[in-house]
């Protein structure tokens, strides 16, 4: 599994750098949180079939983050591989945020951050009031937790029984130019999302074990849950991790051997990504 997991965030580097533009450190955060949800019997989904009758929803509302979605996408068979190549280029349907209707397996569009919440919540609603069994899964980052509407939107996801409803967090603790702490003082979401009525399960955000088991604790308490996975934000490179320089950054030619050293990148997947760029 280790092997699996960098070897997606060596493929997440290598289309970053080949389209010399991306958010590597946000994405880098949440590879085990991808990789739990969509390789580990978490998701009800069809990959032949994006748009199933049954399935679950699965909202990245940090869209920012959209490389490794991609990736994991692209592992399960919603896209074929080679698509990856085109990120960000003229007319490719991988731009830096999802994009929906054009990229298959995603549910709407997201990159505003704040609003992927209340979509998710939206979503929930209506499969109840439908009597449908499938859940929703959404993902937000610690920094997006600032924004007023996903307070708004938890309200009403706790007010309307949202058990159908898991609220994701990555909790690498920086957003975009600090540490939550020096920006906004907050240390933990914890008490903020039980005072306002939610099932929270904190666990470490790159163990798929304890993420799994999270996962599939049933939830009998009539509210919508909320996973707190505790990250290191650029997760898998040393350079890059608890870094808030690396939010939106690609390397010099210096610090492109601490990638190549430690992501096991060949000297010829380097050539093949300048050949794209």
């Amino acid at each position: 599994m280790e092997d699996k997991l960098k070897e997606i965030r060596k493929e997440i580097f290598l289309t970053a750098y080949s389209a010399s533009i991306a958010h590597i450190a946000s994405a880098f955060s949440i590879v085990e949180i991808l990789y739990t949800l969509y390789k580990c019997n978490i998701l009800n989904y069809d990959p032949k079939n994006p748009n199933s009758e049954g399935r679950d929803y699965f909202i990245l509302s940090k869209g920012h983050g959209s490389l490794a979605l991609y990736q994991v996408l692209a592992d399960v068979g919603f896209f074929d591989k080679s698509i990856l190549k085109t990120f960000s280029k003229p007319g490719s349907i991988l731009g830096g945020e999802p994009c929906y209707p054009y990229v298959p397996g995603v549910e709407t569009s997201t990159g505003s951050l704040g609003h992927g919440l209340s979509y998710a919540t939206g979503v929930a609603k209506a499969l109840k009031l439908d009597g449908k069994k499938s859940k929703v899964y959404c993902l937000l980052g610690d920094g997006e937790c600032e924004e007023g509407t996903v307070w708004e939107a938890t309200m009403f996801a706790v007010h309307e029984r949202l058990d159908n409803l898991t609220i994701i967090v990555d909790c690498n603790k920086i957003q975009k130019m600090g540490s939550l702490e020096d920006v906004m003082g907050i240390k933990s979401y914890k008490e903020y999302f039980q005072a306002f009525g939610c099932d929270v399960c904190e666990v470490n955000g790159h163990d798929v074990e304890e993420l799994e088991k999270c996962f599939k604790q049933v939830n009998n308490s009539l509210k919508p849950r909320v996973v707190l996975a505790n990250t290191v934000k650029g997760k898998g490179v040393s350079i890059v991790e608890n870094n808030p320089r690396w939010h939106w950054k690609l390397p010099n030619k210096r610090e492109l051997k601490v990638f190549v050293n430690e992501l096991n990148i060949s000297d010829e997947e380097i050539e093949e990504c300048k050949k794209l760029i």
